[in-house]
């Protein structure tokens, strides 16, 4: 009998207790909907006023904007006329939050179904085309997610320490593409890549042109300042040129900077898709993607590991090259001014071990390969002997290479079946030689672009004869 009562009490209890907090619900969701309903009332008796100040401060505000982001064709593009209409917003909900004492916080929710009048009075250079769309929708994109953080001060106070700084830089080395869509009716297209973090025209970096070529090597290096690692990402956009007229987009990426790795140089290729929201789209549809391949580093600032950046002009320097410098920059004072450029000259080896699962090329299911090395910018070349009738050759065969700028230089290594009347093309890879200079030595797997399977491992050192020139 006594578990039944205490059973039967507890349940009358719950149930009171559930009367309670719904009563106690509802009366809060009462006081929640009069403050909505006095919000509203009084937020759409002073729209009118609301809405004249806050169109003459967005005017001024994004017009500069816009001049930042305004491409080299055209002259102007300003605000004729911006109005935010004459339709309030609508508060549809409201929490209020108690901090234990400490604050209050009160989130609210909001509609606004507004009929807004903005017109964008654009002036254009004769006979060219208007990149328009894109330069509002990036200037736009910028100016809202950008600065993360905002900082309004209440009480007067120095807050410089709460804004956002720049935290470090991004080594940027646009390597290669490949599998790029032709848009040309005679010959292929002219592919240019845009690079940036943030979309401003002062920190957005071209590369050259590269006419007729679907699969372009450009091998340039470019330097972004990094504000915040943790939400900004790199974006890159491949054009193909068409002169005067507006560039065609061929492809774009984004990669997150926070999966690198600070002081670790990383070497990704990614899919270039049509629309950066398609990225994430990883589904094979059965079509030969085009690819981008980047290498990147990136620095942070007062980074106490031993890291130093090789890009910036004070790499490590020999106690003479320092006593020169010194000598020459106080007899020199103008010349002393001028931008120092590093060089770093070494000897670059390179160990070709093996291959693994290379395609078959003759009748009878083998392959004669052999191993071809250049070194782009000077044409070195050296090649390893020929493997007779094997796909997962040995060769264990060391070159070196005299490099004068190995931050600028880069590795072809190419793979060919030897034939009686000549040689087929295999496959390749192409190495830069940042990973080499900052680590010493590694060995590492490859595989090889352009053909059906294989992988090349090979083993590369180097040995830093750092030199420095004006420029």
């Amino acid at each position: 009998m006594s578990f039944v009562a205490g059973l039967i009490i507890g349940i009358v209890v719950g149930i009171a207790l559930i009367v309670v907090f719904v009563r106690s619900e509802n009366a809060r969701s009462v006081r929640r909907s009069a403050l909505l309903t006095w919000l509203n009332a009084h937020l759409t008796k002073i729209w009118p006023y609301v809405d004249q100040a806050a169109s003459e401060l967005i005017k001024s505000s994004v017009e500069p904007i816009l001049e930042q982001y305004r491409p080299a064709v055209l002259s102007s593009l300003s605000f004729s006329k911006l109005t935010l209409g004459t339709v309030a917003p609508q508060f549809t909900g409201v929490s209020i939050i108690e901090d234990e004492g400490e604050g209050i916080t009160m989130e609210l929710e909001m509609n606004w179904d507004g009929n807004p009048n903005i017109v964008l009075d654009i002036k254009t250079r004769l006979g060219v085309g208007l990149p328009v769309q894109n330069t509002i929708r990036d200037a736009v994109e910028d100016s809202i997610t950008w600065p993360v953080r905002k900082v309004i001060p209440i009480l007067p106070g120095d807050y410089n320490d709460l804004e956002l700084k720049p935290v470090g830089t991004l080594e940027v080395k646009l390597v290669q593409a490949q599998g790029l869509t032709n848009k040309d009716i005679i010959g292929k297209s002219d592919p240019f890549a845009d690079l940036y973090i943030r979309p401003l025209r002062n920190r957005m970096k071209t590369s050259k042109v590269i006419n007729n070529e679907l699969n372009p090597i450009w091998n340039e290096h470019f330097e972004f300042i990094v504000e915040d690692i943790s939400t900004q990402h790199l974006t890159i956009k491949v054009y193909d040129d068409e002169g005067l007229q507006a560039s065609e987009l061929l492809g774009c990426a984004q990669l997150q900077l926070n999966t690198l790795e600070p002081g670790k140089v990383k070497d990704v290729w990614i899919k270039l898709v049509k629309d950066l929201d398609l990225q994430r789209d990883n589904k094979d549809r059965g079509k030969v993607s085009m690819m981008v391949h980047l290498e990147l580093l990136y620095c942070p600032y007062g980074m106490e590991n031993g890291f130093t950046n090789p890009f910036t002009s004070n790499y490590t320097m020999t106690s003479l090259e320092k006593a020169l410098k010194s000598n020459g920059d106080a007899e020199n004072g103008d010349l002393a001014q001028k931008k120092r450029s590093v060089i770093i000259r070494g000897v670059f080896s390179v160990t070709v071990i093996s291959a693994e699962d290379l395609p078959p090329t003759d009748l009878m299911g083998k392959a004669d390969p052999f191993v071809v090395l250049t070194m782009k910018k000077t044409g070195m070349k050296n090649s390893t002997r020929v493997v007779n009738e094997n796909l997962n050759p040995v060769w264990n065969q060391t070159f070196d290479f005299v490099v004068e700028d190995g931050l600028h230089d880069m590795l072809v290594v190419e793979v060919y079946d030897h034939d009686t009347f000549g040689k087929d093309y295999m496959g390749r890879c192409i190495l830069t030689l940042t990973r080499v200079i900052l680590e010493g030595e590694y060995k590492d797997c490859f595989p090889l672009d352009g053909a059906k399977s294989g992988k090349l491992h090979l083993n590369l050192k180097w040995m830093a004869q750092p030199i420095y020139r004006d420029s």
